[in-house]
């Protein structure tokens, strides 16, 4: 079967969201937030929808007495992230580029 895109993951902030969070077990909403330069609304928005659709875990608490958001991808979300860069990835072979040029 070939690869296909994920509509939900497609989305370029949602992407960038997944593939911070792939690369570590949890992150902070600030790290995320900064890391992307987008807004605490924004984040907020599209990190919903990723939760909606079972991606992505929501985790509140507290550290001393400031309230805290974490995220991680679920196993789920793992597996829609590679099955949309396998997918990206074909597309791109498609073209005969292994890599894209500076």
């Amino acid at each position: 079967m070939t690869p296909r895109l994920d509509p939900i993951i497609h989305a370029p902030t949602r992407l960038q969201i997944v593939s911070l969070l792939a690369a570590a077990e949890e992150a902070e909403f600030a790290f995320v937030r900064d890391n992307l330069d987008i807004s605490d609304s924004v984040l907020s928005k599209h990190a919903g929808a990723l939760e909606a659709a079972g991606y992505v875990k929501i985790r509140k608490g507290y550290v001393g007495k400031r309230p805290r958001t974490w995220f991680s991808l679920t196993s789920e979300g793992r597996r829609a992230y590679r099955n949309h860069v396998a997918a990206l990835q074909a597309i791109i072979a498609q073209s005969g580029l292994s890599v894209l040029p500076n």
